[in-house]
């Protein structure tokens, strides 16, 4: 409101200072609504994306997700969240896009499906900014729903879902938040069909974990974990990394956490790979 004010008050001032340029009623009765700038969207869009920011601060490692376009009309999604607890990895989804305008459809299952839409204010190589409206429909109802006035996204380059398979050890680097993590060495064995072996060191012995539920997914450089011990009343757990990098067989990890209070503080975790 406050721009259009502005731009009202600027072409009335141009309009009492020229003697040559005269606004008429028929004018002012039909103002012309403002163009929006050709972006190229449909073109620019092609590609991996993450969530960088949301509405101007760092997006918490636990709230990204990550969308891959891969065409004008069709995209796939990845998302582990625990306000709605949909887990996607790379779910198809249908995409419209109208100008500078995309809206995201897809269905999680029969019975639940999400709606995203779009408005991108910019975009680059690099970097894409716009504002968002998601909603989680459950058999046609309205579970959950969020805005964002602004997000920025940007462009994921590297793909660590072969890299990670395999056996690794390691531990936090920085413990002393860690909600899960005790600081001591573990063993991680991530395979091909989204699952996961987990070990503890018993008495110099590795001993493999009973979960009933050890689910992981890759896209990107985003890792989504979840698991649930075995044994009455446990409950499911869920963890969210990025791949900092995986060369010459260590692995790290980054993750920026938000405690209860809305600070947050970065967490930070390394591993080798186990012949």
């Amino acid at each position: 409101m406050k721009k259009m004010i502005q731009w009202v008050l600027a072409a009335t001032l141009v309009c009492g200072a020229s003697v040559f340029t005269s606004c008429t009623n028929d004018s002012s009765d039909n103002p012309v609504a403002p163009v929006e700038p050709d972006l190229n969207v449909a073109e620019m869009i092609i590609g991996k994306w993450i969530v960088a920011e949301l509405n101007g601060q760092p997006c918490p490692t636990n709230l990204k997700t990550v969308v891959t376009f891969e065409s004008p009309t069709k995209a796939y999604g990845s998302i582990s969240d625990i306000y709605s607890m949909s887990w996607n990895e790379q779910t198809a989804a249908d995409i419209s896009i109208n100008g500078n305008k995309v809206t995201i459809l897809s269905e999680e299952d029969d019975h639940i499906s999400h709606v995203l839409n779009v408005t991108v204010s910019s975009i680059t190589d690099t970097d894409m900014v716009l504002s968002s409206d998601w909603t989680v429909f459950l058999d046609g109802e309205v579970v959950y729903h969020e805005t964002y006035d602004q997000e920025r996204w940007v462009r994921v380059t590297k793909d660590y879902g072969d890299d990670i398979l395999g056996l690794w050890e390691g531990r936090s680097t920085d413990s002393e938040d860690s909600e899960f993590d005790d600081g001591e060495n573990h063993r991680w064995e991530y395979l091909a069909d989204g699952t996961f072996h987990y070990h503890q060191n018993v008495d110099g012995q590795w001993i493999q974990s009973d979960d009933v539920l050890s689910d992981y997914f890759v896209d990107g450089n985003l890792l989504c974990t979840r698991w649930k011990n075995a044994g009455e009343g446990q409950e499911e757990h869920r963890e969210w990394w990025e791949i900092e990098s995986i060369e010459n067989g260590v692995m790290k990890w980054t993750a920026l956490r938000m405690r209860e209070d809305g600070t947050t503080y970065t967490a930070t975790f390394e591993m080798t790979k186990q012949q």
